[in-house]
């Protein structure tokens, strides 16, 4: 086996080839062919990197490296562990799936600005996998921030006055609520603990106490912004302005993955579950996931733009995450985690049909997409699958997270979860099984153009993604082996 000098090496590394990549991606810009193999080798590089890092994982080991200490007694910490490679297994592979999926669509668009665009959506990544190794809160803290600033160019990458306000939205609640309320969060709990590690069961047991629990769990909770939940979620549609890779980028590779992973660190590893199963805690998060995944999920039904009713589709997602680690049951708290991986799959197959749609057919509307599926036929069964997987029906990876979390439920005899999960399950498939009928059992509007399916580029991208979340149903392989260690039942 590699030394594990060598793997903490490594660990720095997987965040350093990102950078390296997006300065290079910028010394290249002028030639596009050569600007996009830098960019498809250092999506390949990172991978390997990362999957590297899974072998002393598996093995029980937790390499660290720290790379400064720029306050005395807060290092920059970089540590190995279950759940942490789960999110940073998820975005360097689908960085490779999203790159050759935006070469396609940014060509076939001729999309301005796209050394600006590759460049920082290597920096984007080079956040989340920092997010991912995070050894600390203050670590995680000072990546997430990162994150969100490399993040605003893409969402205003068109530079409109539409994608201005979008991106004014965007930063304005991410930074927001970061700085009033996840900051001030982090500031009280090295005050009143010593420390900001991340430890198995949770720093802040016996250090604070009564309601303190509760208003700082909601400080961590609303201070997450990127988790989006309501009524801090409106970053997320407003960010719809941004090109459909950047989309995907947001909803399933970096930025709304960073969030709830961001939860299940504070919950898991700050708070702890014992802590909050002795409070009121874990009933203010049922109800709090509850109210986002049913009312999101109200919204969608009514969206008739394509990527909008996705994206109220994320923001309902989202809180499953949250919703699975607040039942505290080792069971659900394993599925919570492996929906991480099941909606990144899922969600971008669904963005990257919606940018499908609109390069081959220009269309955006829900309303417009009668029988399509006539006319992209591998495009729309590939939303059929991402589709399935998002209501949680087999053979999809949903379906897997979700029998994860109802188990968790009924286990522990809470039959709110159970409730809303069944619900929004039939509110999913309110707003996705439409699509898939018109798509295929109506027929095409007369006189419509006769387009085929995307360039291949992007087709291959989407049935990748399409096929791996069926792939993923029979055979939960890292992902399910990850989250049961993360929860210590097995591995």
């Amino acid at each position: 086996m590699i030394e594990m000098v060598d793997m903490a090496t490594l660990v720095w590394i997987a965040i350093a080839i990102p950078v390296v990549g997006a300065v290079l991606i910028v010394m290249t810009g002028r030639f596009a062919d050569i600007r996009e193999a830098v960019t498809m080798v250092t999506a390949i590089l990172t991978f390997m990197v990362v999957a590297l890092l899974l072998l002393p994982v598996l093995a029980g080991e937790r390499p660290t490296v720290i790379l400064g200490e720029p306050i005395y007694g807060l290092p920059l910490k970089l540590t190995l562990e279950p759940l942490g490679m789960v999110f940073a297994l998820v975005a360097s592979l689908l960085w490779i799936v999203t790159s050759v999926y935006s070469i396609g669509y940014m060509r076939s668009n001729r999309e301005g600005h796209q050394t600006r665009y590759y460049a920082f959506f290597a920096v984007s990544i080079a956040s989340a996998v920092g997010i991912a190794f995070a050894g600390n809160m203050f670590t995680l803290f000072v990546f997430y921030e990162v994150l969100t600033i490399a993040t605003y160019p893409l969402v205003t990458h068109h530079g409109n006055d539409e994608a201005r306000r979008g991106g004014r939205t965007y930063l304005g609640i991410l930074l927001g609520t970061s700085i009033a309320f996840q900051l001030l969060a982090i500031i009280w709990t090295w005050v009143a603990t010593g420390t900001l590690d991340f430890r198995d069961g949770g720093i802040l047991a016996g250090h604070v106490t009564g309601p303190a629990i509760i208003v700082l769990l909601l400080l961590y909770m609303y201070g997450i912004g990127k988790a989006a939940l309501m009524p801090l979620h409106r970053w997320l549609p407003a960010a719809m302005v941004a090109p459909t890779p950047v989309s995907a980028l947001l909803h399933a590779v970096a930025v709304v993955k960073a969030g709830v992973f961001t939860v299940l660190k504070v919950i898991l590893y700050i708070f702890g579950i014992d802590l909050l199963a002795e409070t009121s805690g874990s009933e203010i998060l049922i109800w709090l996931a509850g109210i986002t995944i049913i009312v999101g999920s109200l919204v969608a039904l009514r969206q008739d733009n394509l990527k909008r009713r996705l994206a109220y589709s994320t923001v309902s997602q989202l809180s499953y995450v949250i919703l699975g680690a607040a039942i505290l049951a080792p069971i659900s708290v394993a599925g919570a985690i492996i929906h991480i991986a099941a909606h990144a799959f899922g969600k971008i197959t669904l963005f990257f049909v919606a940018g499908s749609i609109y390069t081959a057919a220009h269309k955006t509307l829900v309303s417009e997409l009668d029988g399509i599926g006539r006319r992209m036929p591998w495009t729309m069964a590939a939303f059929a699958v991402g589709s399935l997987s998002m209501i949680g029906l087999p053979p999809t990876f949903g379906f897997v997270s979700k029998w994860y979390m109802l188990q968790g439920a009924m286990q522990t005899e809470q039959f709110i979860p159970v409730a809303v999960i069944v619900v929004s399950t039939l509110l999913n498939a309110a707003y996705f099984l439409p699509i898939l009928y018109q798509a295929f059992f109506k027929p095409p509007p007369e006189g419509s153009e006769n387009h085929g399916e995307a360039p291949l580029l992007m087709l291959a991208a989407l049935l990748f993604t399409a096929a791996c979340t069926i792939v993923f149903f029979f055979a939960p392989g890292i992902p399910g082996i990850l989250a049961f260690m993360a929860v210590g039942s097995g591995g």
